[in-house]
């Protein structure tokens, strides 16, 4: 019997004002695994992080979470003050002891910008830090929003095999938001495509380096999920709404 998942989702629909931006959302998330999540614009994938890290109330459906689960979380992007005068020591400082620090850095292979100022970092040393600061309690469950966001290719080759190799090590589970599924499929254990609901959720068959695979807007997204065998009772209009009763192959 298999154990009970770290959260679960179970019908769940949100929206802003009159207008649904999620509707009845079901999903596991299991100890251990990574999941990737990918839709175009607009397809909800803001709305669903927010709900999984209390961010914005159940509406209508249920959220249930292990007891005592941690979540540690990285944002797609984050400011900061040009004159603030705190070192990425400081600034990890604020929420773990100092002498814990240097261990953290090392595992990152960030020890080098311990003592840099953080309003000075780049867009991929911003990232490294700000996923030091996440893991530094070793969360049982991981939620990175675009985590390479301004990190050249190399950089973000490193950040994804980093994540699985946190994932080894520690077994907490992954949320994932990337649009860089050439990079993070090798390491992702479930791909769920998301247009307002699930339209579709599976295990990668394959690894694909196409180019094709960097830009996950509009129909680009229906030749990234190629790669699975999966089979739906609907297809999509250009807004994301539902036409029944036709075979969901390619997505507008």
């Amino acid at each position: 019997m298999n154990p009970s998942p770290i959260l679960r989702v179970q019908d769940l629909s949100a929206r802003y004002g009159d207008k649904w931006v999620l509707n009845r959302i079901s999903l596991d998330i299991e100890a251990g695994e990574i999941v990737t999540l990918l839709g175009p614009n607009g397809a909800g994938k803001s709305t669903l992080i927010k709900i999984l890290l209390g961010l914005h109330p159940v509406q209508q459906g249920l959220l249930i979470k292990q007891p005592g689960l941690t979540i540690g979380y990285v944002p797609q992007r984050f400011h900061v003050d040009p004159t603030l005068p705190m070192t990425v020591t400081d600034f990890l400082g604020l929420n773990r002891s100092r002498g814990k620090i240097p261990a953290l850095l090392k595992q990152l292979g960030i020890e080098k910008l311990a003592q840099q100022p953080l309003s000075r970092l780049s867009g991929g040393e911003t990232q490294r830090v700000l996923l030091a600061r996440a893991v530094g309690h070793e969360p049982r469950l991981l939620v990175l929003d675009e985590p390479a966001q301004g990190v050249d290719i190399t950089g973000q080759a490193e950040l994804y095999g980093q994540i699985k190799q946190f994932r080894d090590a520690f077994g907490c589970a992954v949320v994932l938001v990337s649009h860089d599924l050439h990079l993070v499929m090798s390491a992702t254990d479930k791909v769920l495509c998301l247009n307002g609901h699930i339209c579709c959720a599976g295990h990668p068959e394959k690894v694909s380096a196409d180019p094709a695979f960097v830009n996950m807007f509009g129909a680009q997204v229906s030749r990234t999920l190629s790669v699975y065998h999966h089979h739906h009772d609907h297809h999509h209009h250009s807004d994301g709404s539902i036409a029944d009763g036709a075979e969901c192959n390619k997505h507008d």
